[in-house]
């Protein structure tokens, strides 16, 4: 798995994973998908972020959840 967008700065937000370099965290992309299903309101609200840069996002995110058990109640 390819993932150039998904940038780490210790010296940037704690070392959280981020868009591009850009203040714009994984987390964050997580939520704003979830805030806005329509990708034309996002897209609005959120120009700077791209298509690819959403399904690395995503990919990231699997990717770190891989292989772990959530109990619920």
């Amino acid at each position: 798995m390819y993932l150039d967008r998904i940038t780490v700065d210790q010296g940037k937000l704690s070392g959280q994973p981020c868009i591009r370099g850009m203040r714009l965290t994984v987390r964050r992309v997580l939520e704003i998908l979830a805030l806005y299903p329509d990708r034309a309101e996002l897209h609005r609200e959120y120009p700077e972020l791209e298509d690819e840069d959403i399904r690395q996002a995503l990919l990231y995110a699997a990717a770190s959840v891989e292989d772990r058990m959530v109990e619920f109640a």
